[in-house]
């Protein structure tokens, strides 16, 4: 898996072990080959590197782009399975990326809500489920709760809390799905992925994909690069 990966892994299950009251449930329905997104509820810095500690695989995360901005950090990151996410009309690499993985049956991390949202789940981004579509790859999803009393910066060193991980069964969206990548069909996708992780979840992490949800949801996704990029995906699978 690679020293930094291996390291940074065996680090942070000794500090929730040692700081924290860490349980996983599901280990059990992680496929352990082959290529896979793992989609999780997104409520610290540390839910990356507790998920990657969670699971029996390795998985490599979209993060935020910021992150690579200072070499030292950038190289620590890549290392560690990590590659950015931009939001500056560059999206699209992103997704190639992510598609080059899935290709060579890795395991891809991705929090569609795309930015923290530490109390209950928020509206989702759509690459998810584009990327779910173009590559008919399973989904996993995962729960997580109890980060949110971690927070952000040197805390993640020593995660006091209660941390819960519930890994769900994989499932793949509707097969027609990818063969119709309408605006209106990627919505209905990225709502089936957020139900799921939704239901690993109690009620009051629920949020905007609680069943009793009645308000609209809207889905980020910059205008001009969906009309000019979405089309790039939609060849042939």
């Amino acid at each position: 898996m690679g020293i930094v990966y291996t390291t940074s892994n065996l680090l942070m299950q000794s500090a929730l072990r040692i700081f924290g009251d860490w349980e996983v449930s599901g280990r059990e329905n992680v496929p352990r080959k082959g290529a896979l997104i793992v989609v999780a509820n997104h409520i610290s810095d540390i839910d990356a590197g507790i998920l990657n500690a969670s699971i029996p695989r390795r998985v490599e995360f979209m993060a935020k782009a910021e992150l690579f901005q200072k070499p030292i950090i950038s190289h620590l990151s890549r290392a560690y399975g990590a590659f950015p996410i931009n939001e500056n009309g560059r999206e699209f690499y992103s997704i190639n990326h992510s598609l080059a993985i899935l290709n060579r049956n890795g395991a891809l991390g991705i929090f569609p809500e795309g930015a923290k949202n530490p109390t209950a789940l928020g509206e989702a981004m759509l690459g998810s489920a584009m990327i779910a579509m173009k590559s008919g790859s399973p989904i996993l999803p995962v729960g997580i709760i109890g980060t949110e009393s971690v927070g952000n910066g040197l805390r993640i060193c020593y995660p006091r809390g209660t941390f819960r991980v519930t890994i769900g069964k994989p499932f793949s969206l509707v097969p027609d799905a990818r063969e119709n990548r309408r605006r209106e069909n990627v919505e209905s996708a990225t709502d089936t992925i957020m139900k799921q992780i939704a239901a690993l979840l109690p009620e009051r992490y629920r949020g905007v994909y609680h069943n009793d949800w009645k308000g609209e949801r809207s889905y980020t996704s910059p205008h001009k690069w969906w009309t000019v990029k979405l089309n790039k995906l939609n060849g042939p699978a």
